[in-house]
């Protein structure tokens, strides 16, 4: 997956409602099968958790069955 052809107007570090966004999927469904894995790197800002585009790309490469 190129990072980049999927970037739209996204900034370095997104959200949970941006990250789903750019998987695809609903907001309830990452918070469900992606965000409780500890292998998901996030980035705390205070007690919110940022991700980036890459550590997404990776997390979804490294579980694909």
């Amino acid at each position: 997956m190129s990072i980049v052809k999927n970037a739209k107007n996204y900034p370095y570090l997104l959200t949970r409602e941006q990250a789903s966004d750019f998987l695809g999927i609903d907001p309830k469904s990452f918070d469900k099968y992606i965000r409780p894995h500890d292998e998901l790197e996030r980035f705390m800002i205070g007690k919110h958790e940022r991700y980036t585009m890459k550590s997404l790309v990776h997390f979804i490469e490294e579980h694909s069955v």
